[in-house]
């Protein structure tokens, strides 16, 4: 059986965004969860970036910039959504940000539903070449 990605980090990150759906809900805009994953992911002395821009280059050249609403200990990258539901375009987009900064693995987390929602998404051009 596969070991689970970064499993300790991931329960940890987790856990903090249930904690954090538990206390303000499912009613707020995205700009407010995500100020309040900033301040608990500090409180939880874990290193992250925020709104990170990155190029995106297509030949050497580059094309434009995106942004990655967290990067946390450069191992996962978190896309927060408020929305009725989850599309195949959100999985699409978590997928090419980890292709393109070559990392294993990300979270896709939807504060709206009554229920938290999150998704973990994996990189599978990395799965396995490490081992």
């Amino acid at each position: 059986m596969a070991d689970i990605i970064e499993k300790e980090l991931s329960y940890k990150v987790v856990g903090i965004l249930m904690d954090i759906h538990r206390q303000l809900g499912n009613r707020y805009q995205e700009k407010y969860y995500q100020r309040a994953i900033a301040v608990a992911l500090k409180r939880n002395g874990l290193d992250f970036k925020q709104e990170l821009s990155i190029n995106l280059n297509y030949a050497g050249e580059k094309i434009g910039r995106y942004s990655l609403d967290f990067l946390i200990e450069n191992k996962i990258v978190l896309e927060i959504k408020c929305v009725p539901e989850l599309k195949p375009i959100d999985f699409k987009q978590v997928l090419a940000y980890l292709k393109a900064e070559k990392i294993e693995l990300g979270t896709l987390v939807n504060f709206r539903p009554e229920s938290l929602v999150y998704k973990r998404i994996l990189n599978s051009d990395l799965i396995g070449s490490n081992n």
